[in-house]
């Protein structure tokens, strides 16, 4: 017996040889490249926009919860808004990687080891490894500031726990806000030292972090910590810790908004130092001459949806190929009708969004004293000075007639044009257009409960006007931006006003961006043609047209749910319903009568996500967020 006991210790002391240990990952240098791009591989999988609660609770699209078949899409983001959130099972759980989400706790571990485990490699040269360290640092950064965006103040693991760790050391605390803050702008400062300016090598290395990027992402996350939800919410004024310690800083902090504006002038002065600008359609040979209405629709709408390598706005973008186009295309030919199959086409944008865009004037269509509010839901005819916006001789409303040009390159309707799929100006100027037809046997109409859009509207500006939905979907691939230098711009100009009030520079600012869509300044706009011409006079005037300025412009890009939660404005645009026009009349006078989809559930304690109930069981150190 103590032989065999013997035999079997030394059995059992024997590695197999094939099984994977850290000194192989990171033996030489191109292992420890492997696991570098393991780092990035979380901030991938995080890009799918289904799964980004900016862009799933923002209410700027909806998707429907009772198709007969949701074709592998994950509804859970969208489902938030209908009231499903709850502390025992929250949905997008970042922190435990549950229901659509994946857990950021482990993406911070994986950047831990890489940066425990980065001298080992002996030929690795000095250059690259400072600059794989800056990247890992950069990550690290985000997947904390992803985290504090969700929950607020979060446990910070600077480094990780050794597998022998006691029980306290486990047991880890959520740090206050201001501290969360500054640890994450500490790594961003690191990180954007040691990174390249840009990407050389566009071939191989398009996709990993820049210090243009480092410095934006670092102007977010100060401006994010200066907004009203994290800078002396009086909601949030006594959550303290089991120690009495409290999470949120008490009073306002006007020097935050100074930080946040120093940090986007420095952000955005090394993005131009790098020939990063506002991007301008170049149409190709295929596409022939556009009218002028047309290509600023088209400056617009591909400043989302150009090919990365080709965007000269685009600072940071997603890795992977934005995936959801065919969510955001209306069937448009008899082919497609067809071939219903192959497009789901139920990516839905409600009333209230058509209604956030400007008029042509430039300024909200509840102001423009020369524009039709109370008459909007009137039938109206298309007409030739109209021809490349709405179809001519088709019905449709007044609301879709004399809207600003991002209006028309963001939002499909009934009756509205749609450039491309195909179909250009090269063989002739008047070539026809497609529009969409969603009513009667139009063929973007309702034909079953699974291809289904369930308002009238679809996101066009997620489509690029290169793909085409006829025998089948052939899409015209682009990545998302995550930053973009119109954002940038409005960051500043809002941190700016904050900081000064409505000065020169807010309105230059502000004005770069209106430019590019063919609207007047603000000051011009306003005065001409708003019921209100002294808004632009304040501050809290000039706040007021930012807000509305950067949902417009950022609109279906992931970005403004948010910003309306840093803002505290999330649960006043959730106090109405969600409504669509009546899509299963033929007729217009039928069909254009809203219809409530669903009734938004959005209280005082959704701005932060609930952190799940059994991990307070698990961790008595930690404590749940205010109102779960």
């Amino acid at each position: 017996m103590l032989c065999t006991f013997a035999s079997c210790k030394k059995y059992l002391d024997v590695t197999p040889d094939d099984i994977g240990t850290l000194d192989y990952a990171f033996r030489n240098r191109n292992e420890a490249e492997n696991y570098l791009y393991s780092c990035y591989a979380y901030l991938q999988r995080m890009n799918d926009m289904a799964t980004n609660p900016g862009f799933t609770t923002s209410s700027e699209l909806i998707y429907s919860n009772s198709l007969d078949n949701f074709q592998g899409f994950n509804p859970t983001g969208f489902n938030l808004l209908r009231g499903t959130q709850t502390a025992a099972r929250p949905g997008l759980n970042t922190w435990d990687g549950q229901e659509g989400s994946y857990s950021l706790w482990r993406s911070i571990r994986i950047c831990n080891i890489m940066l425990e485990n980065i001298d080992k490699p002996i030929d690795l040269g000095a250059a690259e490894k400072k600059r794989w360290i800056a990247e890992t640092k950069f990550l690290k950064a985000y997947y904390h500031y992803v985290l504090f965006k969700m929950y607020g103040p979060i446990p910070l693991v600077k480094t990780n726990l050794a597998i022998n760790s006691s029980t306290d050391e486990v047991r880890v605390k959520r740090v206050p806000v201001d501290e969360t803050v500054d640890y994450i702008v500490s790594l961003l400062d690191e990180a954007a030292a040691d990174l390249p300016a840009v990407i050389s090598n566009q071939a191989t290395e398009l996709g990993r972090i820049t210090s243009v990027i480092a410095l934006s992402v670092k102007a977010d996350v100060l401006t994010t910590a200066a907004s009203p939800l994290f800078n002396g919410n009086p909601d949030y004024a006594g959550f303290k810790d089991k120690d009495g310690v409290s999470l949120f800083p008490a009073a306002y902090d006007a020097q935050k908004w100074k930080k946040a504006a120093d940090a986007a002038k420095i952000a955005i002065t090394a993005a131009e130092a790098q020939g990063i600008k506002l991007y301008t359609f170049s149409a190709p040979s295929t596409v022939g001459k556009l009218s002028d209405s047309l290509k600023i629709e088209l400056d617009v709408q591909n400043a989302v949806a150009e090919r990365w390598e080709l965007n000269s706005e685009i600072i940071w973008a997603s890795n992977p190929e934005f995936n959801y186009q065919g969510f955001a295309t209306p069937r448009l030919t008899a082919k497609s009708a067809v071939n219903i199959f192959s497009n789901p086409s139920t990516f839905a944008a409600p009333i209230s969004t058509q209604e956030l865009f400007y008029t042509v004037n430039g300024v909200p269509i509840t102001e423009d004293k020369t524009w039709d509010y109370a008459g909007r839901n009137t039938i109206k005819a298309g007409d030739n000075a109209s021809r490349y916006y709405i179809q001519q001789g088709y019905e449709t409303i007044k609301g879709h007639f004399a809207r600003e040009s991002r209006f028309y390159a963001d939002m499909a309707f009934d009756g509205g044009i749609w450039f491309g799929n195909g179909r250009n100006f090269q063989d002739s100027p008047s070539a026809p257009l497609y529009y969409v037809s969603a009513r009667g046997s139009g063929f973007a109409a309702p034909s079953d409960n699974i291809r289904l859009n369930i308002t009238g509207y679809w996101p066009k500006k997620l489509v690029s006007y290169a793909s085409v939905y006829d025998d089948g979907f052939q899409s015209s691939p682009f990545r998302m931006p995550l930053i973009r230098l119109a954002g940038l711009y409005l960051l500043y100009a809002e941190a700016l006003n904050e900081v000064n009030g409505p000065t020169a520079e807010v309105f230059t600012y502000i004005d770069k961006v209106r430019q590019r869509a063919g609207l007047q300044g603000v000051q011009s706009s306003w005065t001409n043609f708003s019921k209100n011409p002294n808004k632009y006079s304040t501050k809290d005037g000039v706040r007021q047209i930012i807000h509305q300025e950067r949902r417009i412009e950022l609109c279906f890009e992931g970005q403004s749910g948010w910003d309306l939660r840093r803002w505290k404005e999330l649960q006043a645009v959730l106090s109405n319903p969600i409504q669509g026009w009546s899509i299963n009349n033929a007729d217009a006078i039928n069909y254009y009568r809203p219809t409530t989809q669903f009734i938004p559930v959005f209280g005082l304690k959704d701005y932060l996500w609930p952190i799940r109930s059994s991990n307070l069981v698990v961790n008595p150190n930690l404590v749940q967020n205010p109102y779960w």
